[in-house]
């Protein structure tokens, strides 16, 4: 089976991961998880790998903080960080910004990324979220701040208040960088076209695991992101957790795509999080 063939079979739905073609999907160049990657027409720098903390994230809670709690995760975080992991992924949803807070404690506020996420639509309630965000956070400023959980064709007229206030924010150096996080395919599409988005948050595997579409169809369209200049952050690698058993394949699958920049996984351990940081490398270029 050669690559074309594995991509418009996953189209089919008829992708088996147990003959997964290692050595089409190979890098020349092992990658790393600690990988200093420039995101976007900004050029944010970060880690090649998130600490995510939205694994079952709703509510205002995670399994990463139901699991871990304040101190558990604040530590997770530094870990991580102390091993070249700085991109720290985080949501109002989720509840994980006082963690964040919390683990700024002992890391230097620039030698690290901060992404949230807002629910807002209306220039009031963004600007409200703006201010606590950052309370929450314990910052003046966060480097990627998106739009959560787009899921209408027509979210940029549904949510031009808010993208209003972003801008405003973006040109004062209060977010640095903004976009989506999208969960349908219609929405990714608009987020594909639609210029204000800086970057975008994707779902991408290779076994259409809580996917907006099909691995072939969803990389069509982030191939046109990528074109366009804006910076694609991949999520559900693992496919919220239904791909653990088949982790070397999603790490090489989502490592070789030229259209994802770097990628969020919810370690829920220090022990998963450096379990992450030695299969990258290998994965990245098995054969």
């Amino acid at each position: 089976m050669n690559r074309r063939n594995f991509l418009r079979n996953a189209a089919a739905g008829t992708i088996a991961l147990h003959s997964f073609p290692y050595h089409l999907f190979a890098n020349g160049t092992k990658k790393y998880a600690t990988d200093r990657i420039k995101l976007g027409p900004r050029g944010v720098e970060l880690s090649r790998l998130a600490m995510g903390t939205g694994t079952d994230g709703v509510g205002g809670s995670s399994n990463q903080t139901r699991k871990l709690g304040m101190a558990g995760l604040a530590n997770l975080f530094d870990a991580a960080y102390d091993q070249g992991v700085t991109f720290w992924d985080s949501a109002d949803q989720y509840g994980t910004h006082p963690h964040v807070k919390e683990a700024l404690k002992r890391v230097k506020r620039e030698r690290v990324t901060i992404l949230s996420k807002t629910h807002a639509s209306t220039e009031k309630e963004m600007r409200a979220d703006l201010d606590r965000f950052r309370r929450e956070l314990g910052t003046d400023y966060i480097d990627i701040l998106l739009l959560h959980c787009m899921m209408d064709d027509d979210w940029p007229d549904r949510k031009k208040g808010a993208m209003a206030v972003i801008s405003e924010a973006q040109e004062k150096g209060i977010v640095r960088t903004h976009g989506t996080s999208c969960h349908t395919l219609g929405a990714l599409k608009a987020a594909a076209r639609n210029p204000w988005v800086e970057v975008d948050l994707a779902r991408i595997n290779p076994a259409q695991a809580q996917m907006d579409s099909d691995p072939a169809t969803v990389i069509s369209v982030l191939k046109q992101m990528k074109a366009a200049g804006k910076g694609v952050i991949g999520m559900k690698i693992l496919g919220a957790g239904a791909l653990r058993n088949r982790v070397d394949e999603s790490l090489q699958f989502a490592l070789s795509l030229d259209c994802v920049d770097c990628f969020t996984i919810g370690s829920e351990s220090r022990a998963e999080m450096e379990d992450l940081l030695l299969k990258i490398p290998a994965a990245s270029v098995r054969g």
